[in-house]
């Protein structure tokens, strides 16, 4: 299907990638704009799967200070070169995991950091509270696994909803942030302080 310059170019406002990235995609999708993120978004995740070996040296450490200083947060977000450590959709990026820990204090960066003993603990008393249901055994195992995942995705800052847009995960937004700009991106880590709570963070 043709597509036109002004689809192109509404479809590159929207996601950042390249004009021809924009075209084909538009192509594939038969002029579908909201097919055509979903198939850019895809191809962006691929990309950032593809870099997701290369090493992350470079960074920025930003902090962020919410409710008149009773919360504060630091956090690490590692690129592969300074020059892209100074651009500004990167600053964005982790200015905004910042005041998305400051908001929804996740306790990990990932699932590889939580305690093997943590995971084992959840699983116990999600599988009792399936067994407390009457299901059959064979399936109390699936139900645990659904409910462990689901918590994961309250504790674990990649899997959180970001504040700002809940139709996206943090890692959703780090994934599209490599597509843009072709470098691997890691969130390495951060520290979330409470005023008149025990210090937490990873």
């Amino acid at each position: 299907m043709a597509v036109n310059a002004q689809q192109v170019k509404e479809l590159r406002e929207k996601t950042g990638a390249g004009m021809m990235d924009c075209k084909r995609a538009l192509q594939e999708t038969d002029g579908d704009m909201e097919e055509g993120i979903k198939l850019l978004r895809k191809k962006g995740m691929a990309s950032a799967d593809k870099k997701a070996s290369r090493a992350a040296n470079e960074g920025l450490v930003d902090s962020y200070i919410h409710m008149g200083g009773k919360i504060g947060v630091m956090v690490e977000v590692n690129c592969e070169t300074d020059f892209v450590a100074r651009n500004e959709e990167f600053r964005t990026f982790v200015h905004d995991v910042a005041m998305h820990i400051a908001a929804s204090s996740p306790r990990w960066v990932s699932r590889d950091e939580v305690p093997e003993d943590v995971v084992a603990s959840e699983m116990e008393i999600y599988t009792e509270q399936a067994r407390a249901t009457g299901k059959p055994d064979n399936v109390l195992a699936k139900i645990a696994e659904g409910k462990l995942n689901k918590w994961y995705e309250t504790v674990i800052l990649l899997e959180q909803h970001f504040v700002k847009d809940p139709d996206k995960t943090i890692d959703d937004l780090r994934r599209e942030l490599v597509g843009k700009i072709g470098e691997n991106v890691e969130v390495r880590r951060f520290v979330r302080f409470q005023l008149g709570e025990d210090l937490g963070g990873c």
